[in-house]
Formats: C-alpha cells, sequence, structure tokens
C-alpha cells in the first residue's frame, strides 16, 4: 500500500523545481514575444506584457515585410528536407536493419556493428570529404542533395532503432507466411513493417528534429543558394536585428511550431519505440 512520506514530499518539490527550471526558457520566450519593442528594452525579462500582441508575428509573416519571404521560403524547405529525409530513412533503414538482424552470418553482425559504431563518430568530421563528393555529385545547392546527404549520415541511428525492434519481434508470423508461399520480401511489406509502428514513430521524430533543428550541415551545403532551411534563414535575419528581442525570438517560436506539433501528434510511438530501441 501507498504511503505519502516525507520522502515522497521531498521528490514532489524537487520535481516541481526542476520542472520551473525546465520551463523557464519557454516562459521567456512566449512572453518577450507577445512585448512591443520598447517593453523589452525598458521592462523586466520576468515581467508579464502589459498589453500582449502578436504584431510581432503579424511583422514577420505579412507579405510586406522584408523578412516573410525568407521565413516562408526556410519553412517550405525545411519541411521538404526533413519529410524528404524521414521517408529515405524508413524505406532504407527499415529493410536494412531487418536484413543484419535476421541474417545468421558473420558479415551481417560485423556491419550491424559498424552501423553502431558510426553514431557514435561525429559528423564534422568527414565533412568535407562529405562535401567535396556531395559536390562532385552536384548535391550541393540542392534540398534533394541535402536529403541524400541528411539520409546517408542518419542511417546507423535508423538501422540501430529498427534493429532493436526486430531482435525482439517474435518470428511465429514469418514463418507461418514462408510456410505459405510468401517471398521474404512479401514477408516484411505485410507483416513485419507494419508491427514496426512505434520503431517508425521513432525515427521520424529523432531524425525529424535533428534535420530540422540542423544548422551547420544546411549552412555548408545550401551556401549561396535560394533553398536555405529556417536555420539558415533565421541566422541571416537574426544578425540584422540587432536588440530587438520581440522580433527574435518571435521568429524562434515560429520555427519551433511545426516540429512540437509533429512531436506531440506521434509521442507515443516515440516513447515505445525509444524503449523498444534500448532493450534491444
Amino acid at each position: 500500500m501507498f504511503r505519502y512520506s516525507k520522502k515522497t514530499l521531498v521528490l514532489e518539490i524537487v520535481t516541481i523545481l526542476g520542472a520551473i527550471v525546465m520551463l523557464m526558457p519557454f516562459y521567456f520566450l512566449i512572453t518577450t514575444s507577445l512585448k512591443t519593442g520598447p517593453e523589452v528594452l525598458s521592462g523586466s525579462a520576468l515581467a508579464l506584457p502589459t498589453s500582449p500582441t502578436f504584431e510581432n508575428f503579424v511583422t514577420l509573416l505579412s507579405p510586406s515585410s522584408d523578412a516573410s519571404g525568407a521565413i516562408l521560403n526556410g519553412l517550405l524547405y525545411s519541411l521538404i528536407i526533413t519529410a524528404g529525409s524521414i521517408i529515405g530513412l524508413v524505406v532504407l533503414g527499415s529493410p536494412a536493419a531487418y536484413v543484419l538482424t535476421r541474417s545468421t552470418s558473420r558479415w551481417s553482425n560485423r556491419t550491424y556493428y559498424l552501423f553502431l559504431i558510426a553514431i557514435l563518430l561525429p559528423t564534422q568530421l568527414g565533412i568535407v570529404p562529405l562535401y567535396v563528393e556531395a559536390r562532385n555529385l552536384g548535391l550541393t545547392g540542392s534540398p534533394w542533395g541535402m536529403i541524400v546527404v541528411y539520409t546517408g549520415v542518419l542511417m546507423p541511428l535508423s538501422v540501430f532503432l529498427y534493429g532493436g525492434f526486430f531482435r525482439r519481434l517474435p518470428r511465429d508470423y514469418e514463418e507461418a507466411a514462408t510456410v505459405d508461399g510468401a517471398s521474404r520480401g512479401k514477408v516484411f511489406v505485410r507483416i513485419v513493417f507494419p508491427l514496426m509502428g512505434p520503431a517508425t514513430g521513432t525515427v521520424a521524430i529523432l531524425a525529424g528534429l535533428i534535420v530540422w533543428n540542423d544548422f551547420f550541415t544546411a549552412l555548408i551545403f545550401l551556401n549561396g543558394s535560394q533553398y536555405a532551411t529556417l536555420p539558415v534563414a533565421m541566422y541571416s535575419y537574426v544578425g540584422g536585428l540587432v536588440s530587438q528581442w520581440n522580433l527574435i525570438f518571435a521568429v524562434v517560436i515560429i520555427s519551433m511550431v511545426p516540429i512540437l506539433a509533429f512531436y506531440f501528434f506521434a509521442q507515443k510511438r516515440f516513447i515505445q519505440g525509444y524503449a523498444g530501441g534500448l532493450k534491444g
């Protein structure tokens, strides 16, 4: 039977304080974006806006605004690159992990461990040869090239997460379908992959967060092109705002809304899939 003790009280207080500390940046972000320029410069950062206004968001997204085109284009190309990368990781990562985990040969185990080692290596170590080769193949300055780059860079993570689930998945359904005459590919498409919903949700969310928020890779591979992603567009725009923190924070909120909405929509799949990947 549960008893409410002093230890429980202390844990609750610590949890509440921790939650407050974690939520403080969001508090500053939201309150500042709803203030006017003079109020931001003259008032306290902790103070609530005296007259909350969405004028900052209207200014940023208005067709007559100088920032509107850059931000909307950044949103569009960030969505295209993120969605394309997720599709590539799911389409290529799931069958790759399935083959590696179901095969009993030595090469499959060694290859799987190579994927795991690749997760630990910083991407920046290979950014120069990657850029040179991408330029030779005509993949720089293009959103489709960025999709190829992100798919390749994040493939080890996709294989790891899918592999953890495949290792825990019983083979009974696969063996029954094989006895009925189904091919290996048909077994994967019709039976195995539909069971991988949690793993697919985890891959989509983790990859989506990484690609959506990535600044370094997009800055290098899309430098000087018209296909700048939202982080790059924000960097270019924010550099000219100097101390207009209300507009800067409004831009940050605009960039957060799509990925937060996607996370809340798929968070159940994310938790299930991440736990399955770790246990695997």
